[in-house]
């Protein structure tokens, strides 16, 4: 696993096509904003077990954001 630190409006560009970037870091959440193509689909973690059931539906929208709170990252890390 790659591990990055970023500042609120930094980005990450991944491959030719996905840009992540940081919009905002409050208390211990962080909100992240993700540009990619359509056919590029973006789900949080949680609902990787429901992945089935998401790839009926269709997407609407090119970008999307992702609030994460930073506890349950240094919980999910601990795991490992």
């Amino acid at each position: 696993m790659l591990v990055l630190s970023r500042k609120e409006g930094e980005k990450l560009v991944i491959g030719d096509n996905i840009t992540v970037v940081v919009s905002r870091v409050s208390g211990n959440r962080v909100t992240l904003g993700i540009e990619a193509p359509t056919d590029v689909r973006i789900i949080r973690g949680e609902l990787k077990s429901q992945d089935a059931e998401l790839q009926k539906v269709v997407p609407i929208r090119r970008a999307a954001t992702v609030t994460i709170e930073v506890e349950s990252l240094a919980l999910d890390k601990q795991a490992m």
